[in-house]
């Protein structure tokens, strides 16, 4: 019984790392893309940088690619867990009285993040490597830019990002502080990670829906 509960302890652990870890990610992310409204040239610059920056492209990215692997399939070994443990424990499981909405559908936001992460690679990552790779264009600073905002014209891609990011929302306000939970953090300072992470779990997805939003009312007229 000891090893299992270590066993689970190790596994929340590991999902909470690797939740912050992409908590950074989205962060670094939005950072970047904002700039997209902002100031273009800027956009432009550091994402030409980041798509031929040999440690982002052959060591951060693969890294990235991991966490976001590892997260989502602790995720899911975590709620087979608890569900097995609820259906051992409980005959009747009254679960809004025992937890938020939230907390008991982190699996279904999480695998709807998931499936926006994968529309999201193939909008972006999957055309940037053929660019580069299979069709072996030349190196073009200027091309960003343009190409994000063409991604935002048709108006259903926007409302399944708007609809994505919403949801990203909800997954992380209870997960993000949930990790912190995981890892043992409770002191003096905990009342205030948890009123970062709320803040965090608004102002972010809300920023990347003004983006999707922006880019689509304010198309490149040619």
């Amino acid at each position: 019984m000891s090893g299992l509960i270590k066993s689970s302890i190790a596994r929340k652990v590991v999902m909470a790392l690797s939740g912050l870890f992409l908590v950074l990610f989205l962060a670094q992310h939005f950072t970047i893309n904002v700039t997209s409204v902002i100031a273009p040239e800027t956009f432009n610059e550091w994402s030409h940088f980041m798509g031929y920056n040999i440690l982002v492209q052959y060591i951060l990215q693969p890294v990235l690619i991991a966490g976001i692997i590892v997260h989502f399939v602790m995720g899911i070994v975590l709620e087979l867990q608890n569900s097995k443990a609820r259906s051992i424990k409980y005959k009747k499981y009254s679960g809004s009285a025992n937890a938020s909405w939230m907390s008991r559908n982190m699996i279904v936001t999480g695998l709807v993040v998931l499936a926006f992460i994968g529309l999201h690679m193939y909008d972006f990552w999957v055309h940037e490597m053929a660019y580069k790779y299979i069709e072996a264009n030349p190196e073009d600073p200027t091309r960003y830019y343009e190409e994000t905002v063409i991604k935002f014209e048709p108006f259903w891609r926007t409302i399944i990002y708007i609809i994505a990011f919403v949801l990203l929302a909800l997954h992380l306000w209870h997960g993000f502080a949930s990790s912190f939970q995981s890892m043992g953090v409770n002191n003096k300072y905990t009342p205030a990670i948890k009123t970062f992470t709320k803040i965090f779990s608004i102002v972010i997805p809300a920023g990347f829906i003004f983006i999707a939003l922006y880019h689509h009312f304010n198309p490149i007229t040619h």
